[in-house]
């Protein structure tokens, strides 16, 4: 049985689609952290049967809204003395920046470098651009 400590102090991401823990670990930006940060792939769930898990050893910001783009289902444990002291459930964001660019050959965004990719998310549950009102080929960055 694999054993992996619980932390004292720092955050578990939770509830993470089974498979796609490395992904978050990247876009994050928690493999330039200094920290102890754990990976935990297909972890048996009662409720989706498998998920990852990541668990880092240190209080750092979060870009929640890259999170809850990703995969609204995560939560969010906040881990002080070895207790969860906050839980946060993650939703779509409304308006994402610079998270995902704009395919469009002929958007603004693509002709001028200096402009922010923003997209909102529509009534269907998908993000359009808000200069040309493409949707992203696919969901994810």
């Amino acid at each position: 049985m694999l054993n992996i400590d619980s932390i004292q102090n720092g955050i578990v991401i939770d509830h993470i689609k089974a498979g796609t823990g490395m992904q978050i670990y990247h876009l994050a930006g928690l493999d330039q952290l200094d920290c102890c940060v754990a990976l935990i792939r297909n972890a048996r769930s009662g409720k989706h049967g498998h998920k990852d898990i990541i668990k880092i050893e240190s209080m750092i910001d979060l870009d929640l809204d890259v999170l809850g783009y990703l995969d609204p289902d995560i939560t969010i444990d906040i881990i002080r003395d070895g207790k969860i002291v906050e839980k946060k459930k993650l939703v779509k964001p409304k308006t994402l920046k610079n998270v995902i660019r704009c395919r469009n050959p002929r958007c603004i965004t693509t002709i001028e470098e200096e402009i922010d990719h923003i997209f909102v998310l529509g009534e269907n549950g998908k993000y359009r651009c808000i200069y040309c009102e493409q949707e992203p080929n696919k969901q994810n960055p």
